[in-house]
């Protein structure tokens, strides 16, 4: 099964990188200037979009809940990019340069999933996106609360972790919705 999920999470985040790469391609990277409480806030809002759609059953614009993991999880890359460029004072980066940090933290992130899967045994196989979506926002809440702290945690994971186990969230759901 292993070698399924690593196929299927490179799939969901080949689809993702590309679309990362055409928005940079037509934005540049203007997201540079946000803050790490503004994209956790971003992620929120389609996050809170995602239960939304769940719980009613119906949408109003046509994006459907599949854009809003793409979305969530190119959004949780862009926080990690920042959170290893917080020493970086330019905003104007290369697309090779981003791209390059994309694919860093992205295969960083696919370590620990591919860990967490095996001791999990797979266990999201047998979960319900919503309860997925459900456990994101659990998780968008933690981390709002440590920016709260200033990032100060006495037995917590720190925000680092949080935005990987979003990222991991999320690529399940596509995965699910893929099938």
């Amino acid at each position: 099964m292993q070698e399924n999920t690593a196929t299927q999470y490179q799939f969901v985040i080949q689809n993702c990188q590309n679309l990362f790469r055409k928005k940079n391609q037509d934005y540049g990277t203007s997201w540079r200037i946000l803050r790490l409480s503004s994209l956790t806030d971003q992620i929120y809002i389609k996050a809170k979009r995602i239960r939304s759609i769940q719980e009613k059953g119906v949408q109003k614009i046509d994006d459907g809940i599949e854009t809003e993991f793409i979305g969530i999880i190119n959004y949780c890359i862009m926080a990690l990019i920042q959170i290893d460029l917080a020493n970086e004072e330019s905003f104007n980066l290369s697309a090779e340069y981003v791209d390059e940090l994309y694919t860093k933290r992205a295969n960083k992130n696919w370590e620990l999933l591919a860990n967490k899967n095996h001791d999990y045994d797979e266990a999201w196989r047998d979960m319900r996106v919503s309860s997925m979506t459900d456990l994101i926002l659990m998780k968008l809440l933690r981390i709002k609360q440590i920016e709260d702290n200033q990032g100060q945690t006495l037995v917590s994971e720190g925000i680092e972790s949080g935005y990987q186990d979003i990222i991991n969230y999320a690529v399940f759901c596509m995965i699910h919705i893929e099938k």
